[in-house]
């Protein structure tokens, strides 16, 4: 029988689908995390506003629910892209 490891701030049944860390300049931007609950999936976000210090809190929009993981994923896919237009360097972690 396997067990299954609940990743540090998950709940019992909730998966971290994947997570988006945009930076510019060197400076954190946004991070968007995708979490599946199983019945739906929830897209959590941290912006750090332009002129915000190293170390202050981001502003924390969201978060937004969807029906299943690949409309989350579409909405994080189109968030990214637009990052990157605005010179975003966004990477996986």
């Amino acid at each position: 029988m396997s067990s299954v490891a609940v990743q540090p701030g998950l709940q019992p049944g909730q998966r971290e689908l994947f997570v988006r860390h945009a930076r510019k300049e060197g400076r954190s931007v946004a991070v968007l995390r995708a979490v599946d609950h199983g019945d739906s999936c929830v897209v959590e976000t941290e912006v750090f506003p332009v002129g915000s210090a190293n170390g202050s809190e981001p502003v924390r929009p969201g978060p937004y629910t969807f029906a299943n993981a690949a409309l989350a994923t579409q909405f994080v896919t189109e968030a990214v892209e637009a990052l990157m237009v605005l010179g975003c360097d966004v990477q996986a972690q």
